[in-house]
């Protein structure tokens, strides 16, 4: 059974995996955290939110310091889904933001189903890759 976890995310819960909503690929054991499975991008944050005033004449532009905040950016390794976004300290590891209680998720879905509960998006969005978009 998959049960969404996020727009993108969801969660298998025979296999134990996280899988990308897109286009159904594993990304890796619900054991771990899902990032683990996915490629980043680590974006320079004046990219995103570039200066507001002249950074040649003023220390302070109302842009991020790259010195002291990075984005990291979390995309499917199979259709480049763009799963994630996170603010982080340089030098320090990913966030870890979500920890499932599988036993306790499998047991609750299963009740759920056992009573024909099961919302329609637990199948997932309808999603439709153009073949330029496949590997």
């Amino acid at each position: 059974m998959k049960v969404p976890m996020t727009e993108y995310l969801s969660l298998d819960l025979d296999a134990e995996q996280w899988e990308c909503r897109v286009c159904q690929h594993s990304v890796g054991s619900a054991h771990k955290s899902y990032k683990e499975g996915l490629l980043v991008y680590n974006r320079n944050p004046q990219e995103i939110h570039p200066p507001v005033i002249d950074p040649d004449r003023y220390r302070y532009t109302f842009s991020p310091d790259p010195e002291w905040v990075r984005i990291l950016e979390y995309y499917c390794p199979s259709c480049a889904t763009m799963v994630e976004t996170e603010y982080a300290t340089p030098g320090h590891p990913p966030l870890y933001d979500m920890e499932v209680d599988l036993p306790a998720l499998k047991r609750q879905w299963a009740e759920r189903a056992a009573r024909g509960e099961l919302p329609e998006s637990a199948s997932g969005p309808a999603v439709e890759l153009r073949d330029e978009h496949r590997h």
